[in-house]
């Protein structure tokens, strides 16, 4: 597999320095990729610089995966208005492990073959250097003329923001410029790769390694990833969008994948999947033959879903979306978990009914008109049952007077009830 290749028909190269792809073609070749552990979690932000160097494993080359520990501790200022949180070494050790538990589902760290996957962290040898060991034997070799060119710096130091750019962050490009020169030294390392904005970091670390050892070094650099609407990649209301189910479970990771446009899923399925160019392009034409069916979102969403999470979390994904959006039985509403039947009717009205008055059991239509306001009216309701328009817990009303008990209770605490197709309210016994 030729890497250059595959990431120029999935969209991923920006730009390239020259002979990159000549050194890639020579030589078994390691590349790294740096990683902010500002976090115990990656993010989909993230994922297009792992994509990076999952297709580089394939391509038979060694990938490393640098945490940033001692730059985490900066901040890096490309794309940043203000300075960062600065981090202690104890939580960036807890960050760092969590992170490797993460990449091992893309990258292979373990197997004895010659371009198993490596982790490290800046830290580990920027700790115990010194100050002015740092800028008579780095600094030196880098003009201030030459930092101040890179566009992170400018923009920073031209924008609107009365913040300005400290020292530390500054000297930001330098640190990673020696990370380089240190992987060049004691791994061998030749490529760095990254997103458009670490251009001028990258290519900083290739001028330092020139200019000290008189080695050659290369770089290249994807898009930033943008939706179709001009809207940020991977923000949703709610915040990033994690790869950890403590911050973003798989049902609701699941549910950003399949609702992407179809604009941004012709693009996101290059991207984030390990999918053939053949089997992306038949996708395409199912979807430019029935859009409404979506191939390419759901295609996307299990793919990705599977790749983060596992096989089990996707398919209860998808039976937590049929219930919300397809036939689901009332099996099924009982089987989830608490949680995520409560992500599923997220921003549903919600009615608190008694749980005791629940136990000794109520007509459907005192419940749903007297105890919780889903019908105006008990005509209304009676009309909707006759017309098979009202389901409980998925299970369709027989009679408006139909008595229901705590053994309709989903969770020990719940009852969905669905007015129509689309209406639904949350009951909640207390």
């Amino acid at each position: 597999m030729n890497f250059v290749e595959e990431l120029k028909w999935r969209g991923m190269i920006q730009e390239i320095m020259p002979g990159t792809e000549e050194q890639l073609q020579k030589e078994l070749t390691s590349g790294y990729v740096g990683i902010d552990p500002t976090a115990d979690s990656l993010h989909i932000g993230h994922l297009v610089s792992v994509m990076m160097l999952k297709h580089f494993q394939r391509a038979g080359h060694r990938p490393i995966a640098l945490i940033g520990g001692a730059t985490g501790m900066i901040g890096d200022p490309s794309m940043k208005s203000q300075e960062r949180n600065l981090l202690d070494e104890d939580t960036l050790r807890h960050n760092q492990s969590a992170i490797k538990a993460q990449l091992s589902k893309f990258l292979d760290f373990d197997s004895d073959r010659p371009n198993a996957a490596l982790l490290v962290n800046n830290y580990d040898w920027m700790k115990d250097f010194s100050f002015l060991s740092f800028i008579r034997d780095i600094g030196k070799h880098i003009t201030v003329n030459y930092m101040m060119a890179k566009d992170s710096v400018k923009k920073r130091l031209n924008g609107e923001s009365s913040v300005g750019m400290s020292f530390t962050e500054f000297s930001y490009q330098l640190l990673q410029a020696y990370d380089y020169l240190h992987l060049y030294g004691e791994k061998g390392c030749r490529l760095q790769m990254g997103g458009s904005d670490q251009w001028g970091n990258i290519t900083t670390g290739t001028e330092l390694i020139r200019r000290k050892t008189g080695g050659e070094a290369f770089a290249l650099v994807c898009p930033l990833i943008t939706k179709a609407d001009g809207g940020k990649f991977g923000k949703t209301e709610s915040g990033n969008v994690w790869l950890d189910r403590r911050y973003t479970s798989p049902y609701k990771f699941y549910q950003f994948w399949l609702n992407v446009s179809d604009a941004d899923a012709e693009k996101y399925i290059k991207i984030f999947t390990a999918l053939s160019k053949d089997e992306i392009d038949q996708l395409v034409g199912e979807q430019t033959a029935a859009p409404h069916l979506r191939p390419l979102q759901k295609r996307l969403a299990k793919e990705v879903t599977v790749m983060v999470h596992s096989e089990d979390d996707y398919n209860a994904a998808v039976e937590a979306s049929n219930i919300l959006f397809g036939n689901a039985t009332a099996d099924a509403l009982k089987k989830l978990d608490e949680e995520t039947f409560l992500q599923i009717f997220e921003g549903v009205p919600v009615f608190e009914i008694s749980k005791d008055e629940l136990s000794a059991g109520i007509k459907a239509v005192d419940l749903l008109t007297e105890k919780a306001a889903v019908f105006p009216s008990k005509g209304e309701m009676r009309k909707t049952v006759q017309a098979g328009g009202v389901t409980v817990n998925k299970e369709k009303l027989a009679a408006f007077d139909v008595v229901i008990d705590a053994s309709s209770l989903v969770a020990g605490k719940y009852i969905i009830a669905q007015r129509g197709k689309k209406n639904y309210f949350l009951l909640i016994a207390n």
